[in-house]
């Protein structure tokens, strides 16, 4: 594996490649390394040589680019002066992938140069390409091979599955050969004039399984610009930035045109087509709910449509029947939704996976906001059948009436933790340790309180249900008496991580006391000490709120969910800070923040180290952090709503 990857994305497509347009089709490691449509490697190898040796790069491949732009020459020495120099352009579009190279002779005379592309697709899954050392069996799975009169294309068949991989080019390769492996080599034989030029441009369309729809290639990485500018420019349209704070205006910026290109196709309750933002890129580019409600609730005072989108596709895949095996039950919104090959056959649990206990009181708090910030009741009335029976999982299924709060139980198949910090060992207490039984999550409680709520508006506004909606608020009453009764620690003035299965508060002290702030779930003194400790060097890094305050025993400033920084976190944080009237505090964390994107090309990560500012000029990148994510993308418009330009 190349030591850099640059990724390239649009919709559900993404492509990551090395500093010289190079894939290596390595397995494990921080990317995926491939051309992938829909979970699956599309493109698993493609290599370029220059008369019979891999080029060397002039120019590598930049940093955040919408086109992997490189200059290439063949390898020589400082007497030997190359013979040609390679200009090489590569874009991914909706399903496809696009390899322009233009070659320039740097010879006085007539030079013959013979390029080839090697390339190969093992359509191997995303799952599989993780380094969790898992293998899964794919019995009677079959690779095959064709040349065609204007390139090759590659099959998978396995049981009912068909996906393919077709490369074109103009001109059509001079050969196709054989290399003794699975990959195939087309050959060109380039003669160039004297200082002469001779453009090549390669296509892929790759074809997954139960892909229906029309696709095109485009006809050059140009184009894909094209397509992208227009989207970012439907996004940007109308948005009003802050003149007075030039960087959070950026910020801004960068991230709708992010938010652009990570819309995904998904399908309503009526089968009608939609586009909703993926999670990211590049491990998460599909549909997760958590991620795409708040992604939406940040973008909804400036683009209300990811919204609309969102709930009707949540509400599409929301459970009707219990299935353990995807941790499903009646009203449950769904966590993930998958459409690789793995998922497809049930030998990993993501096709369609609930084993989230804050997507559903989440898809309540966005019905209830978009319909109160667009006035669309139509859409309300739509799922009102849906947000009834979301309620109904909090309720029943979800805990709140046998056990007083959502509860979530670890999923051997699936997620030990299944609140917004799912990685194993993220709710602990102070010290490490991780709390046994069922577990009721501090956030969670705050997103039930607000579901609760807004659905009671929703009842009594739209649906002319006073009777619903006295009992619903009645639930958000007795809800927010009882969480301050039990989670409070008042050694700490700060509310517990959560709850065990035998009641005991897991005392870590974490930045998911923000989240309750802007749920509104606190007293106004207790918001006001929560919101206060926040701001203690322990917690701010300078760039954030950490998740995890510093000085505890299960504090690592690189770990994913025990003292990093997260941006979408921290602008559920600043929204808080801002509800409860602590505005100062709200605008030391927005401008944390936005001098960390500041940094990063006006880019925000998915998360960043919690290494403190004072030590270190510039935010330490987390290792595995997705470089597109649609929540941290979203994060510059909610730090917008909570400060405005100040």
């Amino acid at each position: 594996m190349t030591e850099r990857h640059h990724l390239l994305v649009f919709g559900g497509t993404f492509a990551t490649v090395g500093d010289g347009g190079e894939i290596s089709g390595a397995r494990g490691g921080r990317f995926p390394d491939g051309l992938f449509v829909r979970d699956a490697r599309h493109l698993s190898r493609w290599q370029l040589t220059v008369d019979g040796a891999v080029p060397e790069e002039l120019t590598p491949v930049a940093d955040g680019d919408e086109i992997a732009r490189c200059v290439l020459v063949p390898r020589g020495g400082r007497n030997e002066p190359p013979s040609c120099t390679l200009f090489r352009e590569q874009a991914v579009g909706d399903g496809s992938f696009v390899d322009l190279l233009r070659v320039t002779s740097n010879r006085p005379v007539r030079t013959t140069v013979r390029l080839a592309i090697t390339a190969d697709a093992d359509f191997a899954d995303q799952f599989e390409l993780r380094s969790d050392h898992r293998t899964y069996a794919k019995s009677g799975a079959v690779r095959s091979r064709q040349v065609l009169d204007h390139g090759l294309e590659f099959t998978y068949r396995r049981g009912e599955w068909r996906s393919c991989t077709t490369v074109t080019a103009e001109p059509v390769p001079d050969a196709v050969e054989e290399t003794g492996t699975g990959a195939r080599r087309l050959v060109w034989t380039l003669d160039l004039e004297p200082h002469g030029t001779a453009e090549l441009t390669v296509r892929v369309m790759a074809r997954p399984h139960g892909e229906k729809r029309a696709l095109r290639v485009p006809r050059s990485p140009a184009s894909v610009t094209e397509q992208l500018l227009a989207l970012e420019g439907r996004f940007v349209e109308g948005v009003a930035f802050p003149t007075g704070w030039p960087e959070l205006a950026a910020a801004c910026a960068r991230g709708l045109a992010d938010l652009a290109a990570l819309q995904v196709p998904a399908t309503g309750p009526d089968g009608e087509e939609l586009r909703v933002p993926a999670a990211g890129a590049p491990w998460f580019l599909t549909l997760l709910g958590r991620d795409a409600l708040l992604t939406s609730l940040f973008a909804l005072p400036y683009r209300p449509q990811p919204a609309a989108a969102t709930l009707l596709a949540l509400a599409a895949a929301q459970a009707t029947e219990s299935g353990p095996a995807s941790v499903a039950q009646p009203g449950k919104i769904v966590h993930e939704v998958r459409h690789g090959e793995l998922a497809h056959f049930g030998q990993v649990p993501y096709g369609r996976y609930y084993g989230s206990v804050d997507a559903t009181p989440l898809f309540l708090v966005l019905l209830g906001a978009y319909v109160e910030q667009t006035g669309d009741t139509a859409t309300a009335r739509r799922l009102e059948r849906h947000a009834r029976a979301a309620i109904g999982w909090m309720l029943d299924h979800g805990g709140l009436t046998s056990r007083g709060y959502l509860v979530y139980r670890a999923d051997r198949g699936g997620l030990a933790n299944q609140n917004w910090k799912d990685s194993p060992g993220a709710i602990c207490s102070a010290d490490g340790t991780r709390p046994t039984g069922p577990v009721m999550a501090a956030g969670a409680q705050g997103y039930a309180y607000d579901a609760l709520r807004r659905t009671a508006w929703l009842a009594r506004t739209v649906w002319q249900d006073a009777t619903y909606a006295a009992l619903l608020e009645q639930a958000a009453g007795d809800l927010r008496d009882r969480f301050q009764r039990d989670f409070w620690m008042p050694d700490h003035d700060f509310p517990a991580l959560a709850l065990d299965g035998e009641g005991r508060q897991v005392d870590a002290l974490a930045s998911d006391a923000g989240h309750l702030l802007w749920s509104g779930l606190l007293d106004k003194e207790y918001g006001e000490l929560v919101g206060r400790r926040l701001l203690e060097p322990d917690f701010f890094s300078g760039w954030g709120v950490r998740t995890l305050a510093a000085g505890q025993a299960a504090y690592h400033p690189l770990s994913y969910h025990r003292g990093s920084v997260w941006p979408h976190d921290n602008a559920l944080i600043t929204l808080g800070l801002a509800r409860y009237g602590l505005h100062d505090e709200a605008r030391a964390v927005a401008h944390g923040l936005v001098d960390a994107a500041t940094a990063a090309g006006h880019r925000l990560p998915e998360v960043i180290a919690g290494y403190g500012r004072e030590t270190h000029g510039e935010p330490v990148p987390y290792p595995h952090a997705c470089v597109r994510e649609s929540r941290s993308a979203a994060a510059p418009l909610a730090l917008l709503t909570a400060v405005g330009g100040a």
